[in-house]
């Protein structure tokens, strides 16, 4: 029963976010686009880069695997290819890890801002279920 209606919640909640129905709802729209746009942006960017700087060093031989390597460092889940070899590659490795870390904390910042402004919104209409 409790699950059930908390599952509700968070849905009714979730699809307000996606249609961004107030204005509490379409800043956290707006900021979580805004995210996915700069890291999909920053992955390709890294991608090409990797691949200037470790075609022929190391495991990164086209713009596939750079691309993979690129996303699977943002995601910080690392892969199955080894360290980059070179002086470019490692400093390239050190702000895709600083950027995600970066990431992880703002979409945590924008979130908790969110359920707090979304907290205060229901209190002043006197929901507070």
């Amino acid at each position: 029963m409790y699950v059930s209606h908390v599952m509700r919640r968070f849905g009714t909640e979730f699809h307000a976010v996606l249609r961004g129905s107030t204005k509490t709802h379409g800043h956290l729209r707006d900021r979580i686009v805004a995210i996915i746009v700069a890291t999909i942006g920053v992955d390709l960017v890294c991608a090409v880069l990797a691949l200037l700087f470790e075609k022929g060093h190391g495991q990164v031989h086209s713009y596939g695997s750079a691309l993979f390597w690129t996303s699977t460092q943002l995601l910080t889940v690392s892969s199955q290819f080894v360290n980059p070899i070179t002086t470019p590659g490692r400093i390239l490795d050190v702000f895709m890890e600083a950027y995600s870390i970066t990431v992880v904390a703002t979409m945590a910042a924008v979130i908790g801002a969110f359920l707090l402004r979304r907290a205060r919104e229901l209190e002043e209409a006197g929901n507070t279920a």
